[in-house]
């Protein structure tokens, strides 16, 4: 075999050295070509998420809104006028509440989370006006508008509160008892709670009317059901078979009523019984049609979703608004819930 020269050699090393330089570069290219391949769902998610929310939180108020719950139509009917509210001013929101009225704590975990969002307002309807209290605190030192919808607060941090003038509504309510029952005669109150500020109010709105103007008028009890048609039922049976010369019942919200309602259908007391209600929805409805409820009060919910929004917004511009925004209220009965004025106040 001939020997290699050392001229030989040197240029058999070179040739070998650009072969695995070129080998090693186009190795390099290759890989640089295929970073752009990685899937979508192998990206970051906070790299994902800023992409996402950053052109929300420069062009849109964020607004969370925390309600009573769910298990009733009227909340429904309010985030409506949420909605309506929401796109006309351009705002982001959440809707939330626990599944039923009875669960406070479930309600102050919401509010907890709403904070810790950062918001630019919050709208909230209080289950239980005091215990939201030390909440609310932490949101004024935060510099957080808290704008009070159909329930007010114990307090004097929100700005506002838009609800139904409950007292007054309740005095009506009663009124309408009286009429029908005669001015006299033993009546009882199912009430939702006792903690938030509907309750009480329209609690005390209905005693102190019946109270101040029929004399001759006994209230025999007074029973709270945590809005649950259930429990309430049983509490309207329970009333009636205690008090076997009872004329009539007002139940003090939508689960209420319907409790109220099926007491009287399970107990065969229809026409025996005056039932007043408060609030809409399917089943009142069908029951003043059936004649089984004489009639009820109507809120405006998509009235009081609407203006949650708009005094939030109006607050964070700086714009003044009233302390409390009276949504208003009617009476409805089977002579007039199909007027232009009461149907579109009455929701399913």
């Amino acid at each position: 075999m001939k020997m290699m020269t050392g001229k030989t050699k040197n240029m058999l090393f070179t040739s070998v050295f650009m072969l695995m330089t070129s080998t090693l570069l186009g190795a390099c290219g290759a890989n640089t070509q295929e970073k752009p391949a990685v899937k979508p769902e192998d990206k970051p998610v906070a790299a994902v998420a800023t992409t996402a929310v950053a052109p929300a939180k420069t062009d849109k108020l964020f607004i969370p809104v925390v309600c009573k719950g769910f298990s009733q139509q009227f909340w429904q009917a309010v985030k409506i006028g949420v909605d309506k509210a929401a796109k006309e001013f351009q705002v982001e929101y959440t809707f939330e509440g626990p599944e039923t009225e009875s669960q406070v704590d479930k309600q102050m975990e919401m509010l907890q989370a709403a904070l810790g969002k950062k918001p630019s307002a919050i709208a909230f309807a209080a289950l239980d006006s005091k215990a939201a209290t030390p909440l609310l605190q932490k949101a004024k030192s935060a510099n957080i508008p808290i704008v009070g919808f159909d329930s007010g607060v114990d307090s004097d941090i929100p700005i506002t509160t838009a609800a139904t003038n409950n007292k007054a509504a309740a005095a009506l309510a009663a009124d309408k008892m009286a009429t029908f029952i005669g001015s006299e005669g033993e009546i009882a109150l199912v009430v939702h709670d006792q903690t938030s500020r509907t309750g009480v109010d329209r609690r005390d709105g209905f005693v102190d009317e019946i109270k101040t103007k029929y004399p001759k008028i006994n209230i025999v009890d007074i029973q709270y059901g945590a809005g649950d048609p259930l429990k309430s039922t049983d509490i309207a049976k329970s009333i009636m078979q205690a008090h076997p010369n009872l004329k009539g019942i007002f139940g003090a919200n939508e689960g209420s009523a319907i409790g109220v309602i099926n007491a009287v259908t399970e107990l065969k007391k229809e026409g025996k019984i005056t039932v007043i209600g408060y609030d809409a929805g399917k089943q009142q409805k069908d029951a003043i049609r059936s004649g089984k409820m004489a009639g009820s009060i109507t809120q405006d919910p998509i009235a009081i979703g609407y203006w949650s929004i708009k005094a939030a917004v109006q607050t964070i511009k700086g714009e003044s608004v009233p302390k409390s925004i009276d949504t208003g209220f009617h009476w409805y009965d089977k002579t007039n819930m199909d007027s232009d004025e009461i149907k579109p106040l009455l929701y399913d």
